[in-house]
């Protein structure tokens, strides 16, 4: 699943080519997919204009003219790819659907602008999903009324942080960073990655981490995921950035999947396990349990 960087990468180049088009036509394949009524399309997607792309967690919100959102989440094998006639975007799923000719036998949903762009919704295992609701009612969905804040806003300051983690101190800070209740779009490589930084083992209990390590915490969280979205992303598996081509995150990685190799910070052999029921790496040197 993608994580916050990936997601926002992805944001970023639909944000630069589709505000201001008009939907002309929508087909989909799957009710699974594209769980919309007929009539609700019609009156409310077709012949609106596209007027903001946003971002909550890992959802991608499309809002429309006519006062509707397409909310969006891309699961484990979800593809945007937008076609027109001096450009193609794709992101998501690195298969060949990406460069292909389209629609082909992934494509879920096809959305015709009135200048004959499409943008195409791709799904090889049908997990994601585009789901037309009033845009006033987003807020009132229920994952968006348990989802944590933003860690990259800019008033989320350290004692928020540190805030969000008091009612799970018998939990690991890993499972607790995972938790999408308590810091939204926190996924695996990031919450390694943040946690190296801090010099935090993931398997302290929460009631253990110091006001000083939440503030390190928090600092090496978004410096991390500010990176990566300055790098595209990290393309973990399934994941490529904006333009269609591989994020570069990864190259810059500390301690995620580099077990074997020498810390970076002190020279000690990093090493992988089991946390939080994720694939977990730490230097057993900067990271004392």
């Amino acid at each position: 699943m993608p994580e916050l960087p990936e997601v926002e990468t992805v944001r970023r180049g639909l944000h630069e080519l589709i505000i201001g088009r008009v939907m002309k036509t929508v087909t989909s394949d799957t009710a699974k997919s594209f769980p919309n009524a007929a009539q609700d399309v019609e009156a409310f997607m077709l012949q609106a204009t596209v007027t903001d792309v946003r971002r909550r967690a890992k959802v991608l919100l499309i809002d429309l003219s006519t006062g509707y959102t397409l909310v969006t989440h891309l699961k484990m094998t979800g593809q945007l790819v937008f076609v027109a006639r001096d450009v193609r975007f794709g992101a998501g799923h690195p298969n060949d659907s990406l460069v292909h000719s389209l629609p082909d036998k992934s494509t879920r949903v096809e959305m015709t602008f009135v200048d004959d762009s499409k943008l195409f919704f791709n799904d090889q295992r049908k997990f994601g999903w585009m789901k037309l609701i009033p845009t006033l009612e987003v807020p009132n969905i229920d994952f968006m009324r348990r989802v944590g804040p933003e860690p990259l806003e800019a008033h989320f300051t350290a004692a928020d942080f540190a805030a969000r983690f008091t009612r799970r101190g018998k939990t690991s800070i890993k499972a607790a960073l995972l938790d999408q209740t308590v810091v939204a779009g926190v996924g695996n490589i990031y919450a390694d990655e943040s946690l190296w930084g801090a010099r935090i083992h993931p398997k302290r209990l929460v009631n253990t981490i110091t006001t000083k390590e939440f503030e390190d915490l928090h600092t090496e969280l978004r410096e991390v995921m500010n990176l990566a979205i300055a790098k595209g992303g990290s393309s973990n598996h399934t994941y490529i950035n904006a333009e269609g081509k591989k994020g570069s995150y990864m190259d810059f990685a500390r301690v995620f999947r580099r077990e074997g190799l020498e810390c970076p910070r002190c020279g000690t052999i990093i090493i992988k396990f089991k946390a939080a029921g994720r694939g977990t790496h730490i230097c057993p040197h900067c990271q004392v349990l």
